[in-house]
């Protein structure tokens, strides 16, 4: 099974905008991808015909409601291999999943003198709050390094781990576009009595996801990142783990009596789930799931990874010495993320060439300082590929630097 990028492209309203005379090519799905328009119309009609508050009322319109967020829940679940919905959280974002455990989980499990172990690649969602929790809990922080390809060095995991509560990395660089080891790490984590929490923002929407195969206690990602709307995250963790955590967020919905004298949670998923929900994103989200669903996980990540090895080639050839790309360097190897740095031409200011073509590309430290600081470099640029990218979408990346080369002679 193959993807037909033409047609894709088609599922996409933003890619007919004129960006001045030039097409739209968006290199920027890393931070978060377009949507299709079965997505846009999957919540315009929730909001046309069905929009009412979920778990409460017994009308129609709003038991429609519940159903349909409950079933993108279900859909959610079965994306990611997990054995029940029960185990699958509605949050803003990633990072509000990470913080969940963060302070809940890691607040009562965690003890002054345990350790977190994490890495020198993760973002700054999976590093700001352990941060927080030693500053408040004095739990240890410890990093797995990488080595010069940004794969995670291994060879000191077994000492790394001693005394470690926590393990947190993340399933594939937003930087470097590594995959890492997951169920190698986690079944090391789980030898040494550690819980494995998986920031899996970049790798859910690129590949098949199985969690049990994966062999994580808690696992992380965004919508926005996966065709899906903004506005909601999701977190799973083994029942009964989330069971014996405390809530996160207190209010409504996320209990299941009140007294004045005290209350008692809510049964799983909702004892974390307070207040009115973000139910036309979460009917978004279950219609992403749907159309990466017929388009096939294994489709995507095959398109990904020719698309990302033309890419290296491609660029290797027209730019030489001039351009370094960071992370593997091999396509198999990693995600379809390509970090640079062109010339002595600042990210920022080869962002804006790019743009004046209509290309769109990040640039920056991307939420990832110690990594920059890791890899000698104050910021990169950054393009990602997603399932609406071409070829055609490589060369106008590779003119536009020829371009800026040009303007910057």
């Amino acid at each position: 099974m193959t993807l037909d990028v033409g047609r894709v492209k088609k599922d996409f309203p933003i890619l007919d905008r004129d960006m001045g005379g030039h097409r739209l090519v968006f290199l920027d799905s890393a931070a978060s991808s377009q949507k299709p328009r079965a997505v846009l119309d999957a919540m315009d009609h929730y909001y046309a015909t069905t929009h009412a508050n979920v778990h409460r009322g017994v009308y129609t319109i709003a038991e429609e409601a519940t159903q349909a967020y409950e079933a993108a829940r279900s859909k959610v679940a079965r994306f990611i291999g997990a054995p029940s919905a029960r185990g699958v959280v509605f949050t803003k974002n990633a990072t509000e999943a990470i913080n969940l455990v963060a302070h809940s989980y890691g607040r009562r499990c965690l003890q002054a003198g345990q350790a977190v172990l994490l890495t020198e690649m993760e973002h700054h969602a999976n590093l700001v709050p352990w941060m927080m929790l030693r500053e408040e809990r004095g739990v240890e922080l410890r990093f797995l390094p990488i080595d010069d390809d940004g794969r995670l060095d291994l060879r000191d995991l077994d000492r790394q781990l001693d005394g470690v509560g926590l393990v947190g990395l993340t399933a594939m660089s937003n930087v470097l576009g590594t995959l890492n080891p997951v169920a190698e790490i986690a079944a090391a984590a789980h030898a040494a009595g550690a819980v494995v929490l998986l920031d899996a923002a970049q790798s859910v929407p690129h590949a098949t996801t199985d969690v049990t195969a994966l062999g994580c206690d808690f696992l992380a990602f965004s919508s926005h990142k996966m065709c899906g709307p903004t506005g909601i995250g999701v977190l799973w963790g083994r029942e009964e783990l989330l069971d014996a955590m405390p809530a996160f967020l207190g209010g409504g919905e996320m209990i299941r009596d009140v007294r004045l004298d005290g209350w008692t949670p809510n049964e799983l998923p909702w004892k974390f789930e307070a207040g009115t929900p973000p139910i036309a994103e979460a009917i978004g989200l279950g219609a992403a799931v749907d159309y990466l669903n017929e388009l096939g996980m294994d489709a995507v990540r095959a398109h990904e990874v020719a698309l990302t090895s033309h890419a290296m080639t491609l660029l290797a050839d027209r730019h030489g010495a001039d351009l370094r790309i960071f992370g593997p360097p091999d396509a198999h190897d990693r995600g379809g993320v390509l970090s640079f740095t062109y010339r002595d031409i600042h990210p920022h200011d080869l962002s804006q060439v790019l743009d004046s073509a209509g290309v769109c590309i990040r640039a920056g430290h991307h939420c990832a300082r110690p990594l920059m600081r890791r890899l000698g470099v104050p910021a990169t640029s950054r393009a990602s590929f997603y399932v609406y990218n071409d070829e055609a979408d490589v060369e106008a990346l590779s003119d536009g630097l020829l371009a800026a080369a040009a303007m910057f002679a």
